[in-house]
Formats: C-alpha cells, sequence, structure tokens
C-alpha cells in the first residue's frame, strides 16, 4: 500500500447545470474519490455558459450542496463579459477560452483573444482549448499582453514542440495532457468508434511516442473528465468528449509498474504542479492509500460516474484506490462514498484568499 496526496484534476466537466443526465457534481465528485482526486477544478462551457457573476453563484451554490470531495470553478469569455472580471476574479482559478470547435461551440477569435489578455488579471491564468496552428499564435498574443496561460490537452507531436520552443523563449506558458492521448492512438479509434471521438482527436502513434518522450516537458496531466452518455454516443451526432477522473491515476500507476515514469513524477503531474501553478489550497491531512500492486479490469458497471462507459473498459490495470482521506475524514473506501452531498468544499486560489 502506497499513501499519495490528494490528487488535483484541474479539468473536468461535470455538466451541471444544464445536462445533469449526464453528470451532476454528486456522481462527478464521486468519480474523482473513486480515481484518488480530492479537488477537482470545473470548466465553464455548460449549457448555459458560465459568463456572469449570476450563473457562476448559481453553479457553486449547486456545487455546495452536492459535491463529496472539495471543488473550484474556471470562468468563461466570448470577449462580451470584460466589465465582469473584477466582479469574480476572486472566486475562480482562471479564465477559459476555446479557440477551436468544440462541446458548446463557444469560439473566440484572435482579436477578442487579445483584448481579453489585457483585460484578465495577470495573477491568474488563461487557460486555452488551442490546436495545431493556433497555439503559436495565441502564444504570441498572450505574450505581448504579459499573460500566463495554460495550453489544456495537448496531442500532438507539433503542439508540444510549440510549447517546448515558447517556453526556452522565455514565454509564460504551461500544458497538460490527458490519459487518452497518452494510452490510445488511432488504432484504438478504429475499435472504439463513437466511444473513441474527443476533441483533440487522438493522435496516430507517431504523436502519442513523442509526448511520452517529452513527458518531462509537460507540466500536468489533466483528465479533460467530459461525459456523455451512452444514447448519446451511440446516436446519428455522438458528441466530442470522454469520461477520465476513475481511469487516470490507475493508467499512471500501470506505466509506473512499466517503467515508463516515476511514482515522483506521477505525483508532480497529478499534485504538485497543479498545485503550483493553480494555487490550489491544500491539507496535509488530506490523502489516498493505493494498493499499487492490485491487478484488475476497468469494468463500465463498476464506475461512479453518471454516464456508466469508459473507453478503457476492458483495460486491465494495476494501482486500485484503497481509501481517501480529507482533512483527517475517511470519504471513500472499497469502492464505497462514505460521506454525504455537500461534505464537498468550495475553494479559491489560495493567492487571492488571503488578499
Amino acid at each position: 500500500m502506497i499513501k499519495l496526496p490528494g490528487l488535483i484534476d484541474i479539468h473536468v466537466h461535470f455538466r451541471t447545470p444544464g445536462q445533469t443526465y449526464k453528470e451532476d457534481f454528486f456522481t462527478g465528485t464521486s468519480a474523482a474519490l473513486a480515481g484518488g482526486y480530492t479537488t477537482v477544478i470545473d470548466m465553464p462551457n455548460n449549457k448555459v455558459p458560465i459568463t456572469s457573476l449570476k450563473t457562476l453563484e448559481e453553479k457553486i451554490k449547486i456545487a455546495k450542496k452536492q459535491a463529496v470531495c472539495d471543488f473550484g470553478f474556471y470562468y468563461g469569455s466570448l470577449g462580451e463579459n470584460l466589465d465582469t472580471f473584477t466582479k469574480i476574479q476572486k472566486k475562480v482559478f482562471g479564465l477559459k477560452i476555446y479557440l477551436n470547435q468544440t462541446t458548446g461551440g463557444y469560439i473566440v477569435d484572435e482579436k477578442k483573444f487579445e483584448t481579453i489578455c489585457r483585460k484578465w488579471p495577470k495573477k491568474l491564468p488563461i487557460l486555452l482549448h488551442a490546436e495545431d496552428d493556433v497555439i503559436g499564435q495565441m502564444i504570441e498574443i498572450a505574450g505581448r499582453a504579459g499573460q500566463r496561460i495554460h495550453i489544456c490537452h495537448i496531442s500532438s507531436e507539433k503542439e508540444l514542440k510549440t510549447i517546448i520552443n515558447a517556453k526556452l523563449k522565455g514565454y509564460k506558458v504551461t500544458c497538460g495532457v490527458t490519459c487518452h492521448h497518452l494510452f490510445l492512438n488511432e488504432n484504438n479509434v478504429k475499435k472504439l468508434g463513437p466511444y473513441g471521438l474527443m476533441k483533440p482527436s487522438i493522435k496516430p502513434e507517431k504523436d502519442v511516442n513523442f509526448l511520452w518522450r517529452h513527458l518531462n516537458d509537460i507540466d500536468i496531466v489533466e483528465s479533460d473528465h467530459a461525459p456523455h452518455t451512452i444514447d448519446e454516443k451511440n446516436s446519428d451526432k455522438p458528441p466530442f468528449g470522454v469520461p477520465g477522473l476513475e481511469t487516470t491515476l490507475p493508467l499512471l500507476l500501470t506505466a509506473v509498474n512499466e517503467n515508463k515514469l516515476s511514482l515522483a513524477r506521477l505525483i508532480e503531474l497529478c499534485y504538485a504542479n497543479p498545485k503550483r501553478i493553480f494555487k490550489v489550497p491544500t491539507d496535509k491531512n488530506t490523502y489516498v492509500e493505493v494498493d499499487e500492486n492490485k491487478e484488475y479490469i476497468v469494468e463500465n458497471k463498476n464506475l461512479q460516474t453518471k454516464c456508466g462507459w469508459s473507453p478503457f473498459a476492458g483495460w486491465k490495470v494495476r494501482g486500485k484506490v484503497k481509501k481517501v482521506i480529507i482533512r483527517g475524514e475517511k470519504v471513500y473506501e472499497s469502492g464505497e462514498v462514505l460521506v454525504k452531498p455537500g461534505f464537498g468544499k468550495y475553494v479559491a486560489p489560495a493567492i487571492l484568499r488571503s488578499e
């Protein structure tokens, strides 16, 4: 049995409010506990996007009643709500901007992005959904504005090379990768069909191998937990996105067992770097106990997420979360959530809470 700090997932989509049939804050945070995560940060691209103080406060109120692990939020913008930035900056961990087509269709162009960079407070990062050629351009725009950015879910050699070069030039940029971009390639997508559809798309094996070889240039592993129902995925127009909270840690621990990364590096990617980069408050009495030698098959029927499926169903993994402790209280053990909805705390960046 090994003891890990409570992991931090900086990238989840819990679909509340507006699409609770996919996921809500109870089922989503239950999935987080099952995956060894004790803090999650939720994205703003809900059915009604979180782009005002009113919608943000409504979301916080709902989560406070449902969550069983700690949680925080990001804000969203299409460039039309710049006057609200000062009102919400102490309530969120950053601003999420979409520069490519994704769920919700909230896309910002270059001109608006430049304006947003100049208006958004410099203490908080801007997170980007940006792919391919867009990345380099947006790094330059953010750099001119002196803005710190985090590129979410990088998926290709080209994207990571762009970020590596930007870091060498001194730009304030970090990046994250998901396990579906580390462990799946185009061959898997042929078998998965709609269950392998996501944005950014799964790439060829060549790109996946490059990500692994340059894992030290990546700052964070984020799940991009994006649940959709089985009926939706089986429809004529299946949506993009896959769940990931419950499979990220066991997949990474399996990679540790195969000597693809060290346990120390896993902790950096899933705890220390998220905490440092996003100023996430943590507690010394919050931790996870994992049986690192336990082998098991990922099965849809055993998942906590409401969507009830995983692209990794049928995979053999090594490393099982046995117990989760938050602030000294046992909240999860042997597959069972032990606390009531509302146990989880709403958290905001430590750098701003103290002001």
